[in-house]
């Protein structure tokens, strides 16, 4: 098959699915760039795009970058060609350059490999309530398998840690309602018209009713603030991302691992949000605990209703060349 960079069709859809990676309110904060020869493709962080109030570290950022790199890596495997990625190669000098990638020669994708890139379009962030159908332990195994794939643990709590877990959330989320820098920032990443990135009004989900999940309400004000009331389960099924380390080697690396266990959940028929108000108030006092490892993402697992895709910014935006 010919190099996956040599044309600008190719080149599309390698970008194409990398960008189709969820981020952090949908700030999609990532930069992409081809070298003359068309040999390296380049990640790079876009800081424009980061959250000082919640994420002044960039962990978030770079979680966001980490799994549209996986993306890039699974478009990359399609086509016949094994990803190269060599993570910050020049941290000290360019610390935005977060990874390059070549593509070299290799044997054609195996089934699953070329499952989970068919899966890319359709994973969704799910903010409505899940049913109370649990997901099966066969497929909690392989969230866990995918996540070990890339070098990171996913923890799947019992009962006791889950209800512990969402008590922290939930005193996370009332101390990020009450300060105003948040809910600016939030609001600039909450548009109230048609843009291409950011949450649009429609992925909100409902209004928690405060007697289940504390799940982030994406619309405490403006006209999306008297949309529907609902219940969440009180008992989610959650995944814990953990990692060794907690520095930017560390993050992106949870990021791709994110984007595994994301697409394989999607492959089996699961929705999934992610909890991160704990992350989020950390950076004003709180913290979270660490006794099996670092928290990178709480994801709820289960079955919920179909929803629809968050905007994209356009291919030129996002591609730039040397």
């Amino acid at each position: 098959m010919p190099h996956p960079f040599a044309t600008r069709v190719g080149v599309r859809r390698l970008v194409t699915a990398a960008i189709a990676a969820p981020s952090v309110h949908n700030t999609q904060p990532w930069l992409f760039r081809l070298d003359e020869d068309a040999s390296v493709m380049e990640l790079r962080a876009d800081p424009d795009r980061g959250l000082p109030v919640i994420d002044p570290s960039g962990r978030a950022l770079h979680l966001s970058c980490g799994a549209a790199l996986f993306n890039l890596r699974l478009a990359i495997r399609v086509t016949g060609h094994l990803p190269v990625v060599d993570p910050f190669p020049d941290a000290a000098a360019e610390p935005v350059l977060l990874a390059s990638v070549r593509a070299v020669d290799a044997t054609m994708p195996t089934a699953g490999q070329t499952e989970l890139y068919a899966t890319i379009p359709h994973r969704r962030t799910n903010r409505r309530p899940f049913g109370k159908r649990r997901v099966p332990q066969v497929v909690r195994d392989e969230l866990v398998a995918a996540a070990r794939e890339e070098g990171v643990a996913l923890g799947l709590p019992g009962p006791q840690t889950t209800a512990y877990l969402l008590s922290l959330i939930a005193a996370a989320d009332a101390k990020l309602v009450a300060d105003p820098a948040y809910l600016a920032e939030l609001a600039r990443w909450t548009p109230d018209r048609t843009r291409g990135d950011g949450i649009p009004w429609y992925a909100f989900g409902p209004r928690p009713s405060g007697h289940g999940l504390p799940l982030r309400d994406f619309g405490p004000a403006g006209p999306a603030a008297g949309r529907e009331v609902d219940d969440f389960a009180a008992r989610p099924q959650l995944g814990v991302l953990l990692t060794r380390g907690d520095g930017p080697r560390d993050w992106l690396r949870a990021g791709q691992a994110l984007q595994r266990v994301l697409l394989t959940a999607t492959r089996r028929g699961v929705a999934t949000s992610m909890l991160s108000q704990i992350l989020d108030a950390r950076c004003t006092g709180a913290d979270e605990p660490k006794a099996h490892g670092h928290i990178q993402a709480i994801i709820r697992f289960g079955y919920g209703p179909l929803v629809p895709g968050t905007p994209r910014r356009p291919f030129p935006e996002v591609l730039e060349r040397v």
